[in-house]
């Protein structure tokens, strides 16, 4: 670029590394790098830590994986000599000052610049200042005469970085990211973003990652504002994407004359996007040939496997109807239907000799008790005893189907419908698994593999929700109504309610004090669950990590 220049075209790389491989996040770099300077870019920038991947937990605490990445930092470096293109990357970075999460600016062959951010998060999800320290307040980056301010995500979550580079000349902000999808993500950096650009009055490029990793889905959704704050370039969802801005310099101030504007999706769209995307690359990163579940005619099984179709295509979805002698005629007809229109593979295997051994040799410690949890819970670990024998031989990930509800007051059985690799419904209360299996019936996920049309048959939708593990029982049997019982769980989990607020929602009081009992008694049971993507604003593991030992209860 010359000294002078007044446009730049801008690269913004959308993609989706994989935490830990820096060879394969390397290559992706290479290869960005390639097609933006064919493009004729003058900036290519990646998301935050790309080349170890977001977010590294204590894998950057480990010496040998920081001097990895900035070797590769090095030789991603060398790929820009005789060319024009600059290049903006995140990675570790240790020096004598500490260990960083920074970003390295790449020109002339050479690591020009480097910048660290600020700002380390520590709530939700994020724990950050656990591994990194903390950045000085960044000064801009000269970029062929251009300043060019770096703020790094949580940066721009604050006025401090963005105001320091504004006094320190900065004409716009460039700001890599690595921001993880839930419900009113979008709004809140869209806002966020804006309110940025009020205070300093400078265009907005933001990058952000996109990809599963374990319990976090990054959405993508890359955007850019003008210095008015309005929407001049925007990036799909859930999709790896190369996409150019072309700006220009107007009257002292950077203007886009031309970028890609493209449609993202919101709503329950987004919700099931990211359960696919996250069980796809949960099932690809980590080297499953596909997912094996069980598929007992019920709505939680009906829509995994219609996740499970979508993320990885039929051919690589395995389900198994594993019928007791208290599993309705109904229940076998849904599962094979439900098999039939996602058109995945589908067998019935049944529990009875199994179950039937496990009885006998407890014949005598059991004898003169009564029926109960137990041999109800001897139902449903056999079906796990099959599930993963069929997942040892084979190498098909087991998927479990609970959803959050059931979770959050353990009504779930440990060694049993708990066990398995991966959880798709794990953030997602009863009543909205019912809302998404209505989405999916009507919609096609823009990023899915699977079947069109209406692939959750209408009937178990309709039906009450039962386990099947003893004569007509039903979840109700044990459970408030699901609308009521989801009603106070939001309270209790999303919002921390006090319980006087959730029994002044109209509930029962001695209901509300029963739930909130196995909210807090369930924890231990959630410790030992499989990973699931996040999807609200509070998921059980990385957002809310309660003692399992814990005698405090509300009182209101």
């Amino acid at each position: 670029m010359s000294q002078t220049q007044q446009k730049l075209h801008i690269v913004s790389a959308q993609l989706n590394p994989i935490v830990g491989d820096i060879v394969g996040n390397l290559a992706k770099a290479k290869a960005s790098l390639r097609d933006a300077m064919n493009l004729g870019a003058d900036i290519l920038v990646f998301s935050e830590l790309f080349l170890i991947g977001y977010p590294p937990e204590d894998l950057v605490l480990k010496p040998a994986a920081v001097k990895d990445c900035q070797a590769a930092v090095a030789e991603l470096a060398v790929e820009t000599a005789g060319t024009r293109l600059s290049v903006i990357i995140g990675t570790p970075w240790r020096d004598a000052n500490g260990l960083f999460n920074a970003v390295a600016i790449l020109s002339e062959g050479r690591v020009a610049e480097l910048r660290f951010k600020h700002e380390l998060p520590n709530y939700a999800v994020f724990d950050e200042k656990r591994v990194f320290d903390a950045g000085p307040l960044p000064a801009p980056v000269t970029i062929a005469g251009i300043k060019v301010g770096i703020p790094i995500c949580e940066d721009i979550w604050f006025d401090r970085v963005t105001q320091s580079l504004k006094q320190q000349g900065a004409e716009l902000l460039i700001v890599p990211n690595g921001s993880p999808y839930r419900r009113p993500v979008k709004q809140e950096r869209l806002a966020t973003a804006r309110v940025r650009v009020a205070e300093t009055g400078l265009p907005l490029i933001y990058v952000n990652q996109v990809g599963g990793q374990d319990e976090l889905c990054f959405d993508g959704g890359s955007f850019a504002l003008d210095a008015s704050g309005d929407w001049v370039q925007s990036l799909p969802n859930f999709e790896e994407c190369l996409s150019s801005a072309h700006w220009e310099k107007q009257s002292e101030t950077w203007v886009c004359a031309a970028a890609e504007q493209v449609d993202q999706v919101e709503g329950e769209a987004a919700d099931y996007a990211a359960m696919v995307l996250s069980l796809r690359d949960y099932v690809n990163k980590n080297g499953f040939p596909g997912v094996l579940l069980g598929l007992s005619g019920g709505i939680d099984s009906g829509l995994s496997a219609a996740v499970a179709a979508d993320a990885l295509g039929p051919d690589r979805v395995r389900c198994v109807m594993m019928p007791s002698r208290f599993t309705s005629q109904e229940s076998l007809e849904d599962a094979a239907d439900n098999a039939r229109r996602l058109a995945i593979a589908y067998e019935v295997i049944s529990i009875e000799p199994a179950v039937d051994a496990f009885v006998n040799m407890l014949s005598s410690q059991f004898e003169g008790t009564q029926a109960g949890i137990a041999e109800e819970n001897i139902q449903s670990r056999s079906r796990a005893v099959l599930l993963m024998a069929l997942s040892n031989k084979f190498g098909h990930m087991v998927l479990t189907t609970g959803n959050k509800s059931e979770m959050a007051v353990g009504y779930a059985t440990l060694y049993g419908d708990m066990c398995g690799g991966y959880n798709a419904l794990k953030d997602l209360y009863k009543m909205e698994v019912y809302a998404l299996s209505r989405w999916r019936n009507a919609h096609v996920c823009h990023i899915g593999l699977g079947a069109d049309g209406e692939v959750i048959p209408q009937r178990i939708i309709d039906k009450a929700p039962s386990a099947e593990l003893r004569e007509n029982q039903t979840d109700q049997d044990s459970l408030p109504p699901y609308p009521a019982l989801d009603d106070m769980l939001h309270g209790f989990v999303e919002e921390e309610a006090e319980i006087e607020d959730v029994i002044a929602r109209g509930h029962d009081p001695a209901v509300v004090h029963r739930i909130q009992n196995l909210l807090y008694v369930a924890e231990y049971k959630r410790r030992q669950a499989p990973p699931g993507v996040k999807i609200g604003t509070r998921n059980f593991g990385r957002d809310r990590r309660y003692p399992i030992t814990n005698k405090y209860r509300d009182k209101p």
